[in-house]
C-alpha cells in the first residue's frame, strides 16, 4: 500500500493524541503494520531500507584470495603497483574460474579494504578528432629481471580519439629510448598523428616551456621526418595531457600486477604488448558510443602513413677494440670476436641493446649497460683463443661471468683437466649451456659423463632429427627398358 503524506500526517497526529496503533488502523481502514511502520515517526513515506543480501559466490576462497593480494601487494611494498578491485576480479576469473560479476568482488574488496575514499579532482572533458593527437608520458615500475630485483622505466602512448593505449619497458628515458619508443608506438598504430603531446623534458626540450618550447635537435630531426608537430604541455598542467596521465597508473595495476618475473626485457615487453591487444579488443571507455576496437579502426584511417626509411634512433660512434677484444661504448665495455682485436669498428647503442659492426656486419650484440665501468662478455667470443691457450679455461672471465657453478664444477671432475674444460666450452657454445647440463643430468647422480658420452648423445639426437618418414606403400612402376640397354650395348 502507498501511504501518501496526507496518511503520513494524519498517522502522526493520532498518535501524538495518544491514539492506540489499532485504534488509528480501524479509523483509517489501513493495516496494523502500516500504521506501526509511520507510528513513531522513525521513517517517512518513500525511503526504502536499504537492502542487503550476503553474496553466496564470495565464499571463502575468494575472500582469502582477495587477501592474499593485499598480502603480496603490502610484501612488494611498491605503492604505485598494486592489486586494483577490477584486477583481483580479472586474475580471479583467469586463475579461480570464478563466475561471478564484477560488481560483486568491487563490494567484497571495499568490505575488506579499510581505506578513505580519494576525491577526484575535477578537470575539463576535452574531444579530439580522429587522427590529432597521441599524449606520451613516462612512468616507472619494477619487475623481476632474471631474478633480480629492477626498475624500468614505462613509455605510455594514446591515441585522443580512440584513446587505444601502447606502453613499453625500457631501462633508461635517453634519447635513445625516447625516439625507438616513438616509432615503435606509430608501428604498433600502423600511422603517425598530426600531434604529439609531451611535457617539458629535457630529453625533448632544448630550451623553453610549453607554447615557448624548442625541441631538441635530434626529437625536431625525428618530428621532421615522421611529419608530426611536437607540442609540450604547460607547466603544472597535467590535464593538457589527462589520458594519459591516467595510463601511467593503469598500465602499472594491470598490465605489471602481480610484478612480472621475466627471463630479459624483451619478453616483458611482449607482455606488456599483449596486454595492449587485449586492451583494443575488449575495453570499452564509459563516455564512449562504442568499444576502443571499433574507433581504433575509424581512427587508423586518418592516422599519416609511415615513411619507408625507418629512422635510426641509435647513438652511433666509432671505436677501436684493445687487446682483450673489448670496444668502450658509453663508459662501459663490450666483448667482440677476438679476430676484431685492433681494428676500428662501428657500434649503435638502442634503447635495450648495443650492436656491433665491423665491415658492414653485426658482429656482436649485448644487452645494453647502464651505468659507469660494467662489462660484459660473450663465451662465443672468446672459445677460438681459449682453444689454443687451454690453460685459461677455468680462470678466463668469459668463463666464470657466463656459465654456471654447476659447469665449471662438472669440468673440474672431467679427466684431462683444462683440455676437456675447453672441448665441453666449445659444446656449450655450439648447442647452449641449458643443452649440455640436460644431457649431463640424464646420467646417474654418481655418474660423471665425459664430453664424448655427451658428443654420442648430441649425434643420436641430430641423427633422429634428421630421420625422414616414407609411407610404407611405395608404388614402384616398372619400366621396359630393353632399347636403352641394346643402345649402350649391354647384354641381358
Amino acid at each position: 500500500m502507498i501511504v501518501t503524506m496526507e496518511m503520513y500526517e494524519e498517522i502522526r497526529a493520532y498518535h501524538n493524541q495518544g491514539r492506540s496503533i489499532r485504534w488509528i488502523a480501524k479509523r483509517m481502514r489501513i493495516s496494523r503494520q502500516t500504521v506501526k511502520k509511520y507510528y513513531k515517526g522513525e521513517t517517512i513515506p518513500g525511503v526504502r531500507k536499504e537492502y542487503h543480501r550476503e553474496s553466496d559466490v564470495v565464499t571463502e576462497d575468494v575472500k582469502s584470495f582477495i587477501e592474499d593480494c593485499f598480502k603480496s601487494d603490502k610484501e612488494e611494498g611498491l605503492k604505485k603497483q598494486q592489486h586494483t578491485a577490477k584486477r583481483i576480479y580479472d586474475r580471479l576469473v583467469e586463475e579461480k574460474g570464478f563466475e561471478g560479476g564484477e560488481s560483486t568482488i568491487r563490494k567484497a574488496v571495499a568490505e575488506l579494504k579499510d581505506q578513505n575514499k580519494i576525491i577526484a579532482k575535477s578537470s575539463i572533458p576535452l574531444a579530439y578528432d580522429p587522427g590529432d593527437a597521441i599524449q606520451i608520458d613516462w612512468g616507472e615500475a619494477t619487475v623481476y629481471i632474471n631474478g633480480v630485483k629492477t626498475k624500468v622505466n614505462t613509455f605510455c602512448g594514446r591515441l585522443c580519439y580512440s584513446c587505444d593505449l601502447f606502453v613499453q619497458a625500457f631501462y633508461s628515458q635517453n634519447i635513445e629510448s625516447f625516439l625507438e619508443a616513438i616509432q615503435r608506438m606509430f608501428e604498433y598504430f600502423g600511422g603517425v598523428p598530426r600531434r604529439l603531446v609531451f611535457d617539458n623534458a629535457k630529453v625533448a626540450v632544448k630550451e623553453g616551456f610549453g607554447l615557448h618550447a624548442r625541441a631538441t635537435d635530434k626529437y625536431a630531426l625525428f618530428a621532421a621526418h615522421y611529419s608530426f608537430k611536437p607540442e609540450f604541455c604547460n607547466i603544472a598542467s597535467g590535464n593538457e595531457k589527462g589520458l594519459v596521465e591516467n595510463l601511467v597508473g593503469f598500465s602499472r595495476r594491470n598490465a605489471l600486477v602481480p610484478v612480472p618475473r621475466v627471463t630479459d626485457i624483451d619478453e616483458l615487453n611482449d607482455i606488456l604488448l599483449s596486454r595492449c591487444i587485449e586492451y583494443r579488443n575488449k575495453h570499452r571507455i564509459s563516455s564512449h558510443q562504442q568499444p576502443v576496437k571499433a574507433e581504433y579502426e575509424i581512427e587508423k584511417t586518418f592516422l599519416q602513413k609511415i615513411p619507408p626509411y625507418k629512422y635510426d634512433t641509435s647513438h652511433t660512434c666509432m671505436a677501436k677494440v684493445n687487446d682483450f677484444s673489448l670496444v668502450r661504448f658509453v663508459n662501459n665495455n663490450y666483448s667482440v670476436p677476438c679476430r676484431c682485436i685492433g681494428k676500428t669498428i662501428t657500434v649503435k647503442g638502442y634503447a635495450n641493446k648495443v650492436l656491433i659492426y665491423s665491415s658492414g656486419k653485426v658482429v656482436a650484440e649485448h644487452t645494453r649497460l647502464f651505468g659507469n665501468g660494467k662489462t660484459t662478455y660473450k663465451l662465443e667470443h672468446y672459445i677460438d683463443q681459449i682453444e689454443r691457450k687451454p690453460r685459461s679455461a677455468f680462470q678466463a672471465k668469459p668463463v666464470r661471468e657466463n656459465l654456471t657453478d654447476e659447469l665449471i664444477a662438472w669440468g673440474k671432475q672431467l679427466p684431462g683437466g683444462n683440455h676437456e674444460m675447453v672441448k665441453l666450452l666449445r659444446l656449450c657454445v655450439d648447442y647452449g649451456e641449458d643443452r649440455i647440463l640436460e644431457l649431463k643430468r640424464s646420467f646417474p647422480p654418481e655418474v660423471i659423463p665425459t664430453v664424448e658420452n655427451i658428443r654420442s648423445l648430441l649425434h643420436i639426437n641430430v641423427r633422429q632429427q634428421d630421420k625422414v618418414d616414407f609411407p610404407c606403400d611405395v608404388k614402384v612402376i616398372v619400366t621396359d627398358i630393353s632399347t636403352f640397354d641394346e643402345k649402350c650395348g649391354v647384354m641381358v
